[in-house]
């Protein structure tokens, strides 16, 4: 088995939590205390990205993602640490008043290069592009796809369920929930719980793709890392179960609906869930596993966002007179 070199760069182990909520417990994996500027999963996959873009030399980062990505912000924020610049491939529009994760990668200097939703589906090609024109200037540019979501960048969840498993005895677990972008977190934890010979069901609950498409994304992911790096397991498709209909209003937007819930969670738990990834994602778990009272066998995977809430404050506010 071959295991790839990381920089430490997230505080973990993050804790793990029991909260009752609308009259039931249920347990809370909080990755979205990873850090501060750095709060959220896309860190840990970071740490292994990043220290192979320091291993070859890189001048530069490039990645993508939407205008609020968090993966963009972690990816800026953890380049500056380790001393390299970063250019962001972002679908959305530039604004004179930025916000939310935006304006983290403003303050942190980036580089973005905005495109619209039709442009955007070519972004690999356009990084690609751009990598080999600088090239020819003697310049090194790092690439990776949004959410950091590559054999390598899921080594962050591969380990996410030893660092778990010395919290919780997961052979008493049926589930690990959390949101699915990119699907780098749910093929970590697949390929996580495949090496410890564990039968837990990972659940990802899907904001971007669709279903199909997303369980295609996350199994070849996981089966690529496999091969990548030699390990000693299998894949059981079955243990992968992805939940589709949270999204319907679409990756950028959030239902009042969803709103008045995660107000609701806040008032009551002081933890704040996010628009696009953990609301969605947390809406879906209350609904299977609290109502039915089955929260502490099957744990929810906070994987931050909130710096996205603060693009969204108006919807947030408004949600107050649901």
């Amino acid at each position: 088995m071959i295991t790839p070199k990381k920089i430490q760069l997230a505080n973990i182990p993050t804790p793990l939590e029991e909260i009752k909520f609308a009259g039931k417990s249920f347990l809370i994996k909080r990755d979205d205390l990873t850090g501060c500027e750095l709060s959220g999963n896309k860190i840990r996959k970071l740490e292994y990205l990043l220290a192979d873009a320091k291993r070859q030399k890189a001048d530069i980062i490039f990645t993508s993602g939407g205008d609020q990505s968090n993966h963009a912000r972690a990816t800026v924020i953890a380049s500056r640490k380790i001393g390299l610049k970063t250019k962001l491939f972002l679908w959305g529009k530039d604004t004179s008043t930025p916000n939310g994760n935006f304006f983290l990668d403003k303050i942190y200097g980036a580089d973005v290069q905005f495109f619209s939703e039709k442009e955007y589906e070519n972004v690999n090609n356009i990084m690609f592009e751009q990598r080999m024109e600088l090239l020819k200037k003697g310049k090194n540019a790092y690439v990776f796809p949004g959410g950091g979501s590559t054999t390598l960048g899921i080594w962050g969840y591969i380990n996410f369920i030893n660092e778990l498993k010395e919290q919780v005895d997961l052979k008493k677990i049926d589930s690990i929930v959390a949101a699915a972008g990119s699907g780098g977190t749910a093929a970590g934890m697949l390929v996580g719980a495949a090496l410890n010979k564990l039968k837990v069901k990972i659940v990802a609950v899907h904001v971007l793709m669709s279903k199909k498409e997303m369980e295609k994304h996350i199994l070849q992911l996981a089966e690529g890392c496999i091969l990548d790096y030699k390990l000693d397991c299998k894949i059981d498709p079955d243990n992968l179960v992805v939940i589709s209909g949270y999204s319907k209003e679409g990756y950028k937007k959030i239902s009042e609906a969803k709103l008045k819930l995660l107000r609701k969670f806040a008032l009551e738990s002081g933890i704040l869930l996010d628009p696009a990834y953990t609301g969605k994602a947390f809406t879906a778990y209350y609904e299977k596993y609290i109502k039915s009272g089955k929260g502490k066998k099957n744990i929810f995977v906070h994987t931050g966002g909130l710096f996205a809430v603060f693009a969204r404050t108006k919807e947030y506010l408004n949600s107050v007179n649901l």
